[in-house]
């Protein structure tokens, strides 16, 4: 296969981040679509000053394009991924891959039915030193696991005046902080650990339950104008704690708040195991931690002479030089693309059916958050 070539869904914040990284691994972005053309002019820059193509149709309609990213809203996803499939296009779309388990089931159907590859965004997987932890677990390393725990904080939702249309359920879903960053969270434990969620248990609150919504567009991160807002009522959590348990025996908790101030973007898991622990920060994401009971402590820098070979597989740089966040999405695209060119490769990028389990862990999350109970995954129906 020649050189992929891709089109874009949507240019807010992380669209321009994975045109950065598609360039980086070589593929060339044709294109890309926006709700307007006079939006679609103001961030054409942004996105690489590619082609603009009217609507998603026009853009599936190119058959040079081999490869649709979406990065549009969240309601967006479960139509447009459905479509790029029906077209005959490979999709990698950001998370949450739908808004229920009923629409994901269906794109998980629809990807296997065509062949096509079918991906989701969960980047943080790609940083090395997460491929490290997932490598020493699967040699035993850590003896049997007994706890997990972590967060994913940020600040960037701490005023009332802070505002994004993610706060809106119609285009969100009926959660926020576990839905869009606790998510990654989930994700990211469940593929280093290879364990899977038995039941949770979930305690959710919202801090500002009026909000000052902007009176005209707003870009994610930004400040609003406060001469220009009005009042919003907000049904979506601000903060979310989970306990987990976990097929096996293990046990885990995770905090996924943004109302943390000073926190802008951090993930912090530690992994416990009989015989040692591991635990790691996206703040200082070259550094492993290794606990020890009987000796002293290690901390383990992002080296790929000190690495796994799974770890320096995603390893671009030689130890010293730090790798970080647009990093983790041009592994995860250089797997689709290769995938892409070598079909029936062993699959190693997050697949729909990782997307569907995910929305599987938040559908049970939300139930147990509004009957303050134990929820069961098997619990969980589609439809």
């Amino acid at each position: 296969m020649a050189a992929v070539r891709a089109g874009v869904v949507g240019a807010g914040f992380i669209g321009p981040v994975h045109v950065e990284a598609l360039r980086r691994i070589g593929v060339d972005v044709v294109g890309f679509v926006e709700v307007s053309e006079s939006l679609a002019q103001a961030r054409k820059s942004a996105m690489g000053d590619g082609k603009i193509y009217e609507s998603l149709e026009a853009l599936l309609a190119d058959p040079t394009i081999d490869l649709v990213h979406i990065t549009s809203p969240n309601h967006l996803h479960y139509a447009q991924c459905k479509a790029v499939l029906e077209a005959g296009k490979n999709v990698l779309c950001e998370k949450p891959l739908a808004m229920n388990i009923k629409e994901s089931a269906e794109l998980v159907e629809l990807a296997k039915k065509t062949g096509l590859v079918a991906a989701v965004n969960f980047n943080v997987r790609y940083y090395p030193l997460a491929h490290e932890a997932q490598a020493r677990i699967q040699k035993g390393e850590l003896g049997e696991l007994v706890a997990v725990h972590g967060s994913y904080l940020q600040d960037w939702l701490l005023y009332p005046t802070d505002w994004s249309w993610r706060l809106e359920r119609q285009f969100s879903g009926s959660m926020r902080a576990i839905a869009d960053i606790g998510s990654h969270w989930l994700d990211l434990i469940t593929f280093i650990t290879g364990l899977r969620i038995e039941s949770v248990m979930a305690d959710f609150k919202t801090l500002h339950k009026t909000r000052k919504k902007p009176t005209g567009p707003i870009a994610t991160y930004a400040t609003a104008d406060p001469n220009a807002t009005e009042d919003y009522p907000i049904d979506t959590e601000d903060y979310a704690s989970v306990l987990i348990r976990f097929e096996g025996g293990a046990r885990g908790v995770v905090t996924a708040s943004q109302l943390c101030a000073g926190r802008k973007n951090q993930l912090t898991f530690e992994i416990d195991g009989s015989e040692e622990a591991l635990a790691w920060n996206s703040t200082v994401p070259n550094e492993l931690w290794i606990g020890h009971r009987n000796r002293p402590n290690e901390i383990l820098i992002k080296d790929p002479g000190l690495l796994s070979p799974e770890a320096r597989d995603i390893t671009s740089y030689p130890g010293g030089h730090n790798e970080g966040f647009p990093d983790t999405f041009k592994h995860l695209y250089r797997d689709v693309d290769h995938a892409m060119k070598n079909p029936g490769a062993p699959t190693k990028y997050p697949t729909f059916a990782d997307g569907h389990y995910e929305l599987l862990i938040g559908e049970a999350i939300y139930l147990s958050a509004t009957t303050d109970r134990w929820v069961r995954l098997d619990e969980i129906k589609v439809g």
